[in-house]
């Protein structure tokens, strides 16, 4: 066991879990105290043989329930230092998600941008129609089931099966007569190249996400990709601020703001965020977004400020890694292209999540429990932005669900049987949960050993550091520059500073106080080495 503040206990690794694209694929990992974000990037993509790694991050969910992107150039413990030392989970994500799949230069890529997109399909965050839903649902069955076959495929084979957020019986039925008449013969790779190709056109496509209100408090969802900034309310399109047109991107507390430029007129449009931490977070998705797709190199990205005020100094971002362009124009991947294992990973309806080391992370968003189905705009230059012709069938079946959202508990949960509690996802009209039973509760209290004091001890250690830089570090130079001021006023020979040594004040100190100061640092320190 590490002593608090011991030597030892800045190189003890801490232990972390990483959830893959496929939920049944779970990564025992570790990081040192000092080690960057992008350490553990570059690691994970490299147990899962993956070169074209700049499209990939790890998002992780912290004590107040925000989720985060874990930013490459900062420590991974600074960023993650308040969660639960049993609960540290990553989740390896899509976090750019590629305009054209097929510019990609491996099929092994293209293979973890499959697995997202059938992950953002059956979560709610692919919108699609009823049609749509159905054939994308057939080309998963064909690609993860093959052939349909009369013995094995019996009566509606799909009915516990997780393809869609909502599956009803009558799109179940239209995925089985695609896959029965309309898929024989495909392979899964010919199936997951269709199913990108359709995927990857529609509106939503790379789309996660973020619940806010407008100027007259209209609830909607805010959605960032590589077209630009995009507003919907339900399942339907309401407004598309295209990258070329958005000019500036900024935020002020809970406000996030986005200047525009409309039928060749300046605007500025507001979105209200639940809190002023989600609000940060939308300001650093929608400029890491931009940077990424919009600028032709890494070296021209500028650092980004936002959010200051009087009392603050702002937020500061700064990019790190390539964009879009440098990946493509890379000409150094040689090596002959992976083979892809596919893993069958449909889960049945009755299964629960993997256990995953992580407490209930829900983002409770009060106020935000429903969404209206109509916006009424602002201006009407605001209304000129509309793109009727890409709006999306309100008869669409999915609504949205943040992965974040789920219920996840920690691996014991598994050794005592308790799968009946989980709940495999919660919709995005974030509903208010109740506390977990206390079963989970009594669990979880059991859950301390020798990896729970080792990391509290260097987060501990860590916290005593920033108090001394923060307090102790201030008070030692003020009161050096005080001692500099004095002895420059005192003995210099300057005629401005000879004026002032003649007030009373100044020579009663002098003779007082500085004088017999500077004869005891004399003796003690100077003349004692000399005699």
């Amino acid at each position: 066991m590490m002593k608090f503040g011991s030597k030892n206990s800045t190189n003890t690794p801490i232990k972390c879990t990483i959830r893959l694209l496929d939920d049944s694929q779970l990564l025992d990992s570790e990081f040192q105290i000092n080690e960057k974000g992008s350490s553990l990037i570059s690691r994970i993509c490299e147990q899962l043989d993956l070169i074209e790694k700049d499209y990939f991050g790890l998002r992780y969910v912290d004590s107040k329930r925000q989720r985060h992107w874990l930013e490459p150039s900062k420590s991974i413990f600074k960023q993650i230092r308040d969660m639960e030392a049993d609960n540290i989970l990553f989740s390896f994500r899509v976090k750019f998600y590629p305009p054209n799949p097929f510019r990609l230069k491996e099929d092994i890529t293209r293979y973890q941008i499959y697995l997202q997109l059938k992950r953002d399909l059956l979560h709610g965050r692919l919108y699609c129609n009823t049609s749509e839903a159905a054939l994308l649902g057939a080309y998963i069955l064909q690609a993860e089931l093959g052939d349909y076959n009369p013995e094995e495929h019996i009566d509606n084979y799909v009915n516990e099966l997780k393809i869609l957020l909502k599956q009803t019986l009558q799109l179940e039925e239209k995925m089985m007569d695609i896959h029965k008449n309309e898929l024989k013969g495909k392979t899964a790779a010919e199936m997951e190249t269709i199913f990108l190709k359709k995927a990857c056109v529609l509106d939503t496509y790379g789309v996660d996400p973020h619940a806010v209100k407008d100027q007259r408090g209209n609830q909607l969802y805010l959605g960032i990709n590589h077209t630009g900034i995009l507003t919907f309310q339900g399942s339907k399109k309401m407004n598309h601020f295209s990258w070329s047109q958005v000019q500036k991107i900024n935020f002020e507390g809970k406000m996030f703001i986005i200047h525009i430029i409309l039928n060749e007129k300046k605007q500025t449009i507001g979105f209200k965020c639940p809190r002023g931490s989600s609000c940060r977070h939308v300001w650093k998705c929608a400029v890491e977004q931009m940077l990424f797709f919009t600028f032709p190199s890494s070296s021209d990205v500028p650092n980004v400020v936002s959010g200051g005020g009087f009392f603050s100094w702002g937020t500061k971002f700064k990019y790190s890694g390539r964009v879009e362009r440098e990946i493509l124009e890379d000409v150094t991947i040689t090596r002959e292209s992976p083979t892809v294992t596919r893993v069958g990973s449909l889960r049945r309806k009755s299964s629960s999540e993997p256990p995953t080391p992580s407490n209930l992370v829900i983002n409770q968003v009060a106020g935000f429990n429903s969404l209206p189905r109509s916006l009424t705009n602002t201006s009407e230059e605001y209304n000129a932005s509309i793109d009727s012709s890409n709006q999306i069938d309100n008869s669409s079946v999915l609504e949205t669900l943040l992965e974040d959202q789920e219920i996840m508990t920690s691996k014991i949960e598994q050794e005592v049987h308790h799968e009946e509690i989980l709940n495999d996802h919660l919709l995005i009209d974030f509903t208010t949960v109740t506390d977990s039973s206390p079963l989970i509760q009594s669990i979880s209290n059991q859950m301390s050993g020798q990896k729970h004091l080792e990391t509290t001890a260097i987060r501990n250690s860590g916290s005593s550091l920033s108090f001394l830089r923060q307090t102790l570090l201030p008070v030692i130079f003020a009161l050096f520059m005080m001692v500099l001021i004095v002895v420059i006023v005192l003995e210099s020979d300057f005629d401005i500073i000879a004026t002032i040594r003649k007030a009373p004040e100044i020579a009663a100190f002098k003779k007082n106080y500085y004088e017999p100061s500077k004869d005891f640092l004399l003796r003690r320190f100077i003349r004692s080495k000399i005699f």
